[in-house]
């Protein structure tokens, strides 16, 4: 048995005639493993791609645009609102109209079409959730939100109870489970 290890034509021997293409191998495999996994494992925390490219980062951030304007019934309902296609076009009728993704809001609103925005944020059926509780209660946006001045795209965001019931704890809120958040 230790013949054929070490003989002339033995495993190690062809190892070691071998060790270059095997080398290159192993480190080609290795690197699309790691670019699978920064490329999946990173990639994903970005968000889920909008019919039009909506950069909450030039919007909110750069431009400084408040979240209730375009959010219109945050403060006043129990949903904030998407902002209709109008609401895009109050600015961009005049500021970058030709641009080509302003042109696809345009064929939105000519054809009377609301923009098919896709949902990021969720939460559970049987929750009652009021914005307007917390706006009145002055919690930013960010709180719940995260920073969205820093994100082009919106990460999805699934709301579960212990998010909420740890903040409510934290700002020392209501926890009645009937009166808060279940009725």
């Amino acid at each position: 048995m230790q013949d054929r290890f070490n003989s002339e034509n033995g495993f190690l021997t062809t190892l070691k005639r071998n060790r270059w293409p095997l080398i290159l191998t192993f480190l080609s495999t290795l690197g699309i493993i790691l670019f699978l996994y920064f490329f999946y494992g990173y990639a994903t925390d970005i968000g889920p791609e909008q019919p039009i490219p909506f950069s909450h980062r030039v919007h909110a951030g750069v431009k400084n645009i408040q979240c209730q304007f375009c959010h219109p019934y945050v403060g006043r309902s129990k949903f904030p609102g998407i902002p209709p296609v109008e609401k895009c076009l109050y600015c961009h009728n005049y500021i970058i109209k030709k641009f080509p993704w302003i042109q696809k809001e345009h064929e939105y609103y000519n054809t009377k079409t609301p923009t098919p925005w896709v949902k990021v944020n969720y939460i559970p059926e049987f929750v009652f959730f009021n914005h307007q509780r917390h706006i009145k209660k002055k919690l930013a946006c960010e709180e719940c939100h995260g920073q969205v001045k820093t994100m082009d795209r919106l990460k999805e965001n699934r709301f579960l109870m212990g998010f909420c019931v740890d903040c409510h704890r934290q700002k020392k809120a209501n926890l009645g489970c009937w009166l808060a958040c279940h009725n």
